[in-house]
């Protein structure tokens, strides 16, 4: 066993927990009295309480502005009340469109009606409460009402849209039909738009999500031919949240944009629908036979179109104002009430979110029970500790990042870091996060056991990591969106993590009405012995913060894997670069028109404008300079420190991260503040690193991207400043 000993904060330990004598970020007196702590937290994890929360909370559907919602809040925050907390409840008035009007009709060259409508299931009497089921649809469509031929797009991505430019294909005008899966579902509506269609439908294929991947529910976990995905196609990469207060709190009295002038609301109107519904129309589509690539698991030829399909799109919705309730419980510190240690999860579901979000809540609230008791018995946290329940979440973001909003000027100043939770199921420990938090997440997760194997769950992991050719050692993967983490990370710049299990527990009830309680006892969780793990670490990761000596942020690490983000960017721009040259060579040689086929269509290629170099010296130098000031920072001895200095070092550590963001944000979206994890502006979910540099050169914006090269340059050299004037001697 390797062992690399560093000072008191940044000790990283590898192996069993009874060889560590010290953990980072605590005296190796105060090491003994946590890892004492932690075992007792985790004698108190019950997972009969999991399960018995979790049958409460999924009974009836429960989106926001439901009554079962609000019930839902008022009950957790009951719940907090008991086991010692403050706890109250904060609303915010948010946009939120139901579905009035939902018609899909192809009218040529045949006729059909899609019936827009999942069927209950033997087994599982929630998927028969009639009227009580929310009706599938994409939240943040625009109303419109269309009719016009009908385009395959395949996942209607980026790439997409280049082959159907190769194959002489436009859009433009059409009603597109694209496959879930591949990106987030908003980034299809989006690029549509963009590329003039009028109109977008979405299906499940079985072969991403349906019988080609196994039995179909009631007998197996995945999709059945008529369930539907629902889901937020608002424009989150611009900004989440209240569509009609960006940058600040939907209160009851905020100042509201006029509906027509939000930019997040789709720009066409676009319906999900179910692969029953999907297959007529893809089935009278005519034209050229899709790409390989392009495949599904529906037992007909898929053809691009356009045409002779011809569909009518139709959709109205009511659009109102709906309280969310967030539920915020407190327990203040003991010695430091200032500093905040935050937990979050959303309470708010599509349907009844068995899964999404109920099997995270549930892991929160028992996490939150066991420190309560711990409290009681006199074994409060130094720190503040705040435990979230968010609502709002599935539309848009919008109960945390509403709050985040409004409380954003304190919680810069006070919050140490957030750490998230969402759906979780029976696999492998998922971590992401800010990665000056890896060392500490690491060395945590080789304390908790994992339920099937007796191992660590980052031993699993990591063998995990290892049969799929990565890496071996335990990482954190960065943060794009997809969960409350992001008003937090991105646009307040305050560290956080996101954490789950999964990877055993694959189906298809995702945003259906097939999130069930049934459902998940069957093929997610059956014991709940995952939901306790999650409880587990994470309740000891917000011990480890809220008790520490020292805040255990660790800059090494960090410093290894944005250099690993840097060296991607410049190997992009490379790549980009030579791809341009070879093409350019094989238009001028005639290559393309040589090798197509003549009886399909062919559109002969023009050259591309070469790239320029690119002067990467200024990031180069500021890592380089980063790397010895942090050096120079993990020998500091903490132990011989004074309280003074360890209270005003522990100060300026849960600042650092606010230092990577810059004011203006991200072009074009301003929102977004941090300078190293966004949301790809045509990824949606997916992170994009270093974004403002790595998108510029994604989209050709040559001028854009040395100037955000320069701008990043600036950040990271005001980072080194700042970890410069952290040290205690200067």
């Amino acid at each position: 066993m390797t062992r690399y000993f560093f000072t008191l904060l940044f000790t990283v330990i590898t192996g069993a927990v009874a060889a560590q004598t010290n953990i980072i970020g605590f005296t190796s007196e105060n090491t003994k009295k946590q890892l004492e702590l932690e075992k007792s937290f985790e004698s108190k994890l019950n997972p009969k309480n999991l399960d018995e929360w979790m049958q409460k909370m999924s009974a009836q559907p429960h989106w926001v502005g439901t009554e079962f919602g609000r019930k839902n809040a008022e009950w957790i925050q009951k719940q907090f009340k008991s086991w010692g907390y403050d706890a109250k409840i904060e609303t915010y008035h948010v946009l939120f469109p139901y579905p009035k009007i939902r018609v899909v009709e192809m009218t040529a060259p045949t006729t059909y009606t899609a019936k827009l409508t999942a069927v209950p299931v033997d087994g599982d009497e929630f998927t028969a409460q009639g009227d009580a089921l929310l009706p599938s649809y994409n939240a943040f469509s625009t109303d419109g009402d269309v009719e016009a031929e009908l385009v395959f797009v395949n996942y209607g991505i980026p790439a997409d849209y280049e082959e159907l430019d190769k194959l002489g294909i436009s859009v433009e005008g059409k009603i597109v039909i694209a496959k879930y899966a591949g990106s987030w579902r908003g980034i299809k509506p989006k690029l549509a738009a963009e590329h003039g269609a009028i109109g977008c439908l979405i299906y499940s294929d079985p072969k991403d999500d349906g019988y080609v991947r196994g039995d179909v529910y009631p007998k197996g976990a995945f999709k059945n031919k008529t369930g539907v995905q629902r889901g937020s196609v608002m424009d989150m990469p611009t900004y989440p949240g209240d569509v009609l207060t960006p940058g600040y709190g939907a209160t009851k009295d905020a100042k509201r944009l006029n509906r027509e002038d939000a930019p997040t609301i789709t720009k066409i109107p676009v319906l999900p629908i179910s692969n029953e519904d999907a297959q007529p129309l893809l089935q009278a589509l005519d034209g050229q036979v899709v790409p390989n690539s392009w495949k599904g698991g529906l037992p007909i030829t898929y053809h691009i179109g356009p045409g002779p399909a011809k569909v009518h799109l139709k959709l109205e919705f009511d659009w109102q104002l709906k309280p969310a309730h967030n539920v915020i419980a407190t327990m203040k510190g003991t010695d430091f009430p200032d500093q905040w240690v935050m937990r979050g999860n959303h309470h708010d579901a599509w349907v009844h979110g068995a899964n999404d979000p109920i099997s995270g809540m549930v892991a929160l609230m028992e996490e939150a029970r066991a420190v309560g008791e711990l409290a009681k018995k006199g074994h409060k946290p130094k720190r503040t500790l705040i435990y979230c329940a968010w609502d709002a979440e599935e539309p848009g973001l919008i109960g945390s990042t509403e709050w985040v909003e409004d409380h954003k000027a304190e919680l810069q100043q006070k919050v140490v870091a957030y750490i998230n939770t969402d759906g979780n199921g029976r696999g492998f420990l998922g971590a992401g996060g800010s990665h000056s938090l890896q060392a500490m997440v690491s060395e945590v997760a080789g304390t908790v056991i994992d339920p099937q194997k007796g191992v660590s769950v980052k031993e699993r992991k990591s063998a995990l990591n290892r049969v799929n050719g990565g890496e071996k050692d335990f990482g954190l993967y960065a943060l794009g969106s997809g969960s409350d983490y992001t008003p937090f990370i991105q646009h307040a710049g305050i560290a956080a993590l996101n954490l789950g299990f999964g990877g055993e527990n694959a189906g298809g009830e995702y945003h259906t009405i097939y999130d069930t309680y049934p459902h998940y006892k069957r093929f997610k969780d059956p014991e709940f012995a995952y939901g306790v793990a999650l409880a587990n670490t994470a309740g000891r990761i917000s011990l480890r913060l809220a008790n520490a000596d020292v805040l255990p942020f660790e800059y090494e690490q960090w410093h290894q894997t944005v250099s690993t983000y840097l060296q991607e960017v410049i190997n992009t721009s490379e790549t980009m670069r030579r791809e341009v040259e070879k093409h350019n060579k094989m238009v001028d040689e005639n290559i393309y028109e040589l090798a197509a086929d003549p009886r399909k269509p062919f559109k002969k290629p023009v050259k591309e404008e070469e790239i320029p170099y690119l002067n990467f010296a200024p990031l180069q130098n500021a890592m380089a300079a980063m790397e010895t000031s942090i050096a120079a920072f993990s020998k500091i001895d903490i132990s011989k420190l004074s309280a003074a200095k360890r209270d005003d070092l522990n100060n300026k550590l849960m600042l650092a991260e606010h230092v990577l963001t810059s004011e203006e944000g991200l072009p074009r979206r301003g929102w977004y503040k941090h300078q190293i994890y966004a949301p790809g502006f045509y990824t949606g979910y997916g992170v994009k690193t270093l974004p403002g540099v790595r998108e510029a050169i994604e989209q050709k914006n040559w001028t854009e991207a040395q100037e955000q090269i320069n701008k990043l340059a600036d950040t990271f050299n005001a980072f080194n400043t700042y970890i410069q004037k952290m040290s205690p001697l200067n």
